[in-house]
């Protein structure tokens, strides 16, 4: 430490004595001519420095120097005796886990920076806030969760011998599950789940003693279940489900005294079912779905699993009879289907909890029996494909009352059920389905003898209104609170994808409240905090949410302050909130922070890994230091500044410039922009945004161009910035904007477009606009957006995902001819793998803008192709209704939904565009939805959408008169070039191309021929 200030005290000595000759102005030139002559001494008031007051200065700058030095040396190794480290095993090990894994998007920069892991705040290392027997400390938590990360499992991980908590979770890695972590005896939750892991289950984690939790679903693990895992005895849960595991459960698990949640579905396991996990005490959910126990019965033992909540078996191959449940007093879920069981339902009654019995296609034969009368929270009732026989009772919906958000299924097809005894009349929300029953030959039964429809729970998100809140006045990401103390409350959420794994109901709008006050108060929230954004029913049955979680209400700040957001974040992923037997176990998807919040991500979640003494030591030293620098820093400006000095220039020079190929596009200096823009006039500013603001600019040439100038503090930083420069510069197309230049110089970012005099599709689409625009024009508008996308996704090379299309990113030229804008976000698509094969997302950090963000992207960090036409689709919706995406706290898409699900479609339709043909309104409005499905496989490609879009602009009287250069006709006729690019074209289609979801290849709009296609 003394030798590096006295190499420092060097230093400043040098720049001293350098500073001294430079200001000092040359000597007369007869001092020049002859070192003989006498010359005479400065005055006291020559602006010339005395070589003797230097001489005496400098000695006492060393002084000053040398005695603050000592004293800083001395309480830097004082305090260094007092300043903890972390245990140098763990950090070895943790340099190891670092080189096994590859980090695609730079999460884990700091750990390749050196340091000490508890004290320099490594992304994801969590320590105890004290330092154990040996004086060290230890890594509490390795928190890695969804940071799209690669390679292996280090063996290593063993080492971090005083681990709480392992977490891995959604991310990508492979390789097998290295033993070496059963070393770790304090380890309480093992979260491994949503990574490609394979091989077997190591027998050594069968002795981690502490262990609460193992989640290791959703990866590719095979062999058998270790027996070991017996020895689990504070084990609560076993999260298993969706790998490829194999053999028999082993008999022994009915030891564990604690196990609550048995998951094991959609594996390869096989043998008989167990008799003895009847005697697991604790038992709530067992989950054995998509097995294989052939020839095996249900033992009879399990109808005494008393705490049972939930017994889900379907399609495991079982036969025999259907166990008497009657016993197991709050069993709520019963999912027998798709076995070979056989004989009659038992007539015991069953809990008054029940809210789905599925016995469907099995070989149940005999009648329906009473039991299912008088369940007051039944839901669903199916029994469908079996050999029931006789009457169907009506008292199963007799006397049932259901409010607006309950809903009662009963599926009886394909049986032979003669008739229906009791009344016929339905009450509201009761659907029955008689279809392939031999009572369907009757008259009074056709009314339920149809084709089945669609029963998939139609679920919305929040929908409380912010009427009257002036929406300019919430800009995003910040939101109104739909349900605050005060109204008109803005400010910014946390986005959180939360997912229930092993519901214990079929339908969850009569559960909705219910769940807000579980989860709300489990998180140590107001109510009004929590909002329900979006509801998804997946495979598993599993339902996944997108959640927005608020800042309590003050008078002082509309965000989370860091402690709460840590606080909350602890609560998901330290899995703190208790659980529900109704809702079951729940696990974390994402958590991002947007906005005000975007510095948290994928920081270190520990305010307390550095101990007090560390933390004393380090304030002391930081104190020290800043007043040693403000005494240099005093001496400096005192003696040496110098009136006639002269000021380096404040240009930067990019290196990240230098490194890209950017043909075409031109580089201007910070002069040629203020020139441009008479010095960034505030008449010149045309646009603003969270980037900063455009300017409308006159190039020396007399080029007119738009030129967006990058605030400091912009959401833009320059990874985005060089991404745009970098894919614009290869981007041509007639409905991309064209980039100019760029200006990278006064520490300034500013990005030079063609200018486009009608701005932004935004700007034209205001509720009751002076000048609206008509159908024709929004319609060819829309084509045009369509193009520049289908362009990106199957023309440029490679393949690019825009990730930020919306309303204000949608540029129009003097002929409203939209272009495609700012493509900052812009992710290329995933390239071909070792296989040859070509993945249909990218994983990558959730980024756009809410109201245009889809939600399967938002819940799986997966973005693809059908990520831009959700939110294209959103840009439609715009188009035809004049709408905000998200205003006083609704959603476009629920609001155009609801719309023309009550056949109230034409309610809605911006009146501002005079008049149109209906059905060429209807068409787009439903292809429009259809974008917007909330499951990416509904949603049509770019290449549908764009053939969608051409034959409903022929639908259109403008088709008939518009000049051919501005809308292409479709090719026919005696136009020789033209049927012989049709013939080019054709041949292109041929080609699947890997990233987009159609085979349509984008050249043909690229020419400008749009295809035949026959109306759908």
């Amino acid at each position: 430490m003394i030798r590096r200030a006295r190499v420092l005290q060097k230093f400043l000595r040098k720049s001293l004595n350098m500073q001294y000759i430079v200001s000092s102005p040359p000597p007369p030139a007869s001092a020049v001519e002859s070192k003989s002559s006498p010359q005479p001494l400065a005055s006291p008031t020559s602006e010339t420095p005395s070589p003797w007051k230097m001489s005496g200065l400098s000695c006492a700058v060393d002084s000053f120097l040398a005695m603050f030095v000592l004293c800083l040396a001395m309480l830097v190794v004082v305090r260094a005796q007092d300043n903890p480290i972390t245990d140098p095993l763990e950090v070895e090990a943790l340099q190891e886990i670092r080189r096994s894994l590859n980090d695609p998007y730079n999460k884990l920069t700091n750990w390749n920076r050196g340091g000490d892991p508890c004290t320099s705040n490594w992304t994801g290392v969590i320590c105890y806030n004290t330092t154990m027997d040996d004086g060290y400390l230890h890594v509490q938590e390795l928190q890695l969760l969804n940071m799209n990360l690669t390679g292996t499992l280090s063996p290593q991980l063993g080492l971090l011998s005083r681990m709480r908590i392992l977490d891995f979770m959604w991310n990508n890695i492979s390789g097998s599950i290295p033993k070496e972590i059963g070393n770790i005896t304090t380890l309480n939750l093992l979260l491994l789940n949503g990574n490609k892991l394979t091989g077997p289950l190591p027998e050594e984690l069968g002795y981690l003693a502490e262990l609460d939790r193992i989640q290791i679903d959703q990866n590719h693990i095979s062999g058998p279940l270790p027996t070991s895992f017996a020895n689990l005895n504070k084990t609560k849960h076993f999260h298993m489900n969706n790998n490829s595991i194999s053999g028999q459960i082993p008999p022994e698990l009915s030891r564990l005294p604690n196990l609550v949640h048995f998951l094991l579905d959609n594996n390869n396991l096989s043998g008989y079912l167990p008799p003895e996990l009847s005697e697991l005490p604790s038992l709530l959910i067992l989950q054995l779905d998509n097995n294989n126990f052939e020839g095996t019965a249900i033992p009879p033992s399990y109808s005494n699993m008393s705490k049972l909540l939930k017994l889900s078996m379907r399609n495991c191959s079982l036969q025999g009879p259907i166990p008497d449940f009657s016993r197991i007093p709050n069993l709520g879920y019963i999912d027998l289907s798709r076995n070979q069981l056989n004989g009659s339902i038992p007539a015991s009654q069953l809990s008054k909890d029940i809210t789905t019995i599925d016995l469907s296609n099995n070989q149940i034969s005999g009648g329906i029996p009473d039991i299912f009368s008088g369940l007051p929270s039944l839901q669903k009732l199916l029994l469908a494909n079996n050999s029931l026989v006789g009457s169907v009772p009506s008292t199963i919906w007799q006397n049932k009352t259901l409010n607006a958000t309950e809903k009662l299924t009963l599926d009886f097809r394909n049986n032979q059920l003669s008739n229906i005894s009791g009344s016929i009349d339905l009450p509201v929300n009761v659907t029955l389905w008689l279809q392939g029953n031999p009572l369907c030959t009757l008259t009074n039964y056709i009314l339920f003898c149809g084709a089945q429809n669609d029963d998939e729970e139609k679920l919305l998100g929040a929908t409380n209104s912010t009427e009257g809140c002036p929406p300019q006045s919430c800009p995003p990401p910040y939101e109104y609170l739909l349900v605050s103390p005060v109204p008109c409350v803005c400010s910014a959420p946390i986005f959180v994808g939360y997912r229930l794994k092993s519901p214990g109901f079929s339908y969850f709008e009569q559960y909705r409240s219910t769940f807000e006050e579980y989860l709300s108060s489990g998180l140590g929230i107001y109510s009004y905090q929590l909002q329900i954004n979006s509801v998804m029913w997946q495979k598993g049955p599993r339902l996944a949410m997108y959640l927005k979680i608020f800042p309590v209400y003050n008078n002082f700040s509309r965000i989370f302050n860091q402690s709460e957001i840590k606080r909350i974040r602890t609560m998901f992923t330290g899995w703190n909130i208790g659980d529900s037997d109704l809702f079951g176990p729940y696990e974390l998807l994402n958590f991002t922070l947007l906005g005000p919040y975007q510095q948290e991500n994928g920081g270190n979640e520990s305010s307390k890994s550095i101990s007090k003494g560390a933390l004393v030591g380090i304030v002391l030293g930081t104190i020290a230091g800043a007043v040693a620098l403000s005494a240099l820093v005093s001496v400096l400006i005192i003696r040496f500044y110098r009136r006639g000095h002269q000021v380096l220039s404040r240009r930067r020079k990019s290196s990240l410039m230098s490194m890209v190929n950017l043909d075409g596009v031109k580089r201007f200096s910070y002069d040629e922009m203020a020139k441009a823009t008479n010095n960034f006039e505030s008449s010149a500013q045309v646009g603003q945004g969270g980037y900063g603001k455009v300017y409308r600019g006159i190039l020396a040439d007399g080029t007119e161009v738009a030129i967006k100038r990058a605030q400091e503090g912009s959401l833009q930083g320059e990874k985005e910035f060089l991404t745009e420069i970098q894919l614009l510069s290869r981007l041509h197309h007639r409905n991309l904007v064209s980039l100019v230049g760029y200006c990278d110089e006064e520490s300034e970012q500013m990005l030079v477009y063609e200018f486009m005099p009608n701005g932004t599709l935004r700007d034209h689409l205001p509720a009751r606009k002076k000048d609206p625009l008509s159908f024709a024009t929004r319609l060819r508008i829309a084509i045009g957006s369509a193009r520049g996308i289908l362009y990106l996704h199957t023309e440029a090379d490679p393949p690019i995902f825009h990730r930020d299309i919306k309303a204000s990113n949608i540029l129009l030229d003097s002929k409203f001819t939209a272009k495609v804008a700012d493509f900052g976000l812009s992710k290329l698509a995933p390239t071909p793998d070792m296989d040859g094969g070509t993945p249909a997302h990218v994983s990558t950090v959730v980024k756009g803008t809410p109201g245009y963000l889809d939600p399967e992207y938002f819940l799986t960090h997966k973005l693809t192709d059908k990520s831009d036409v959700y939110s294209l689709g959103v840009v439609f919706l715009e188009l035809l209704t004049g709408m905000q995406p998200i205003s006083h706290g609704k959603n476009i898409v629920r609001e155009v939904s609801v719309a023309y699900q009550s056949g109230m479609v034409f309610s809605i339709i911006d009146d501002g565009m005079g008049s149109y043909p209906s059905e060429c309104v209807e068409r787009f409005l439903t292809l429009a939805l259809n974008c917007c499905q909330e499951k990416t496989d509904l949603r049509p490609s770019m290449g549908d959408i764009v053939r969608e879009l051409d034959n409903l602009w022929l639908m259109t009287p403008e088709s008939r008169s518009t000049a051919k250069a501005e809308i292409p006709t479709a090719v026919g006729g005696n136009d020789k070039e033209a049927n012989l690019e049709s013939i080019t074209s054709t041949s292109i289609l041929m080609i699947k191309d890997p990233h987009v979801s159609s085979d349509v290849s984008g050249s043909h709009l690229v020419s400008g021929y749009i295809p035949t296609v026959t109306p759908r």
